[in-house]
Parts: C-alpha cells; structure tokens; sequence
C-alpha cells in the first residue's frame, strides 16, 4: 500500500463517523447520509494527491455539501424520498435529546438547515460558510439567524414540526 493510500485510510477511519453525522444533519436520513459521506470519500480519494496536508477536513465537508445539492436537485429524489424508516440508535444517555434536536433541524428550510450545521456545529465562519455554500456573507447571517430562532421555538415548545 502506497503512503497516499495509507493517509488515506487514515483519515477515513479517524473521520467517517463524524462525517456520517454532519451528513445526517444535512439530510435527515442515515441511509442518504451513509451515500453521500460514500460518494464523497470517492471524490476525495480521487482528489486525494492534490489535497494540500492539514486541509482535508474542508476538502471533504465542502464535497459532502455539494454532493447533497446535487442529489436534492435531481428529480427522483422527491419521488422517492423516504422519511419513515428508522433512524440507527445512538447512545442511550442523550438519544432523546438528540432526536428533537434533528427532528428540530429537518423542519428548517433548507438553506437555514445547511447554514446552521456549518456556522454553528461544524463552527466555519461567515466567510467559510458563504464560500461552501456560494451564497454571499449577509445571506448566511440571515439564514442564520432566522434558522436559530426557529429551532429555539421549536425546541422550547417540544413541537418539532413548527421549525
């Protein structure tokens, strides 16, 4: 196995986890968020060679995000979108917590649900944000703000379906 090869699969073993959860947010469905980390680990092995040290996390997250766009874009997706199967188990000490969280920021549009997992779990700046998503610095602000505010109520209220 070559040294790239073996970055590699480092990288994939101390990071998939993590990238499966990030996807999660975006989608909201474990077998969708398990497909897009999988294409997006394609795309990154392929760029692999080009991926300046130290910058792979963003490589990957910024992948992960257009793959999304992508694949919500085209139009079987609507037809065959799925929101009754179940969610894998997690830890049993903060799964309900968790849950209403997701549940909270699957019911933000879309734009306010990407613009809050990047800005605000994910921790990228304004500018960081703006680039990922292509969208302008004032427009990631807003998204932000309104996307906050509606998973505040929601969560205060414990109705996940008013986000």
């Amino acid at each position: 196995m070559s040294a790239h090869d073996e970055s590699f699969t480092a990288f994939v073993a101390a990071r998939r986890s993590h990238l499966v959860r990030v996807a999660y947010a975006l989608c909201g469905d474990w077998h969708r968020a398990d497909d897009l980390v999988q294409t997006s680990l394609l795309k990154l092995y392929a760029a692999w060679r080009r991926v300046e040290p130290g910058s792979e996390e963003a490589y990957v997250r910024t992948i992960l995000v257009r793959a999304h766009i992508d694949q919500t874009r085209r139009p079987w997706w609507k037809r065959e979108r799925s929101g009754d199967l179940p969610e894998r188990p997690g830890p049993a000490e903060q799964v309900e917590e968790r849950s209403e969280l997701f549940e909270a920021l699957q019911a933000l549009p879309e734009m306010q649900r990407k613009v809050v997992v990047l800005r605000h779990w994910l921790q990228l700046s304004v500018a960081e944000t703006a680039r990922e998503l292509r969208i302008s610095e004032g427009t990631v602000k807003s998204h932000s703000s309104r996307g906050l505010t509606a998973l505040r109520a929601c969560l205060e209220s414990g109705d996940a379906s008013r986000a």
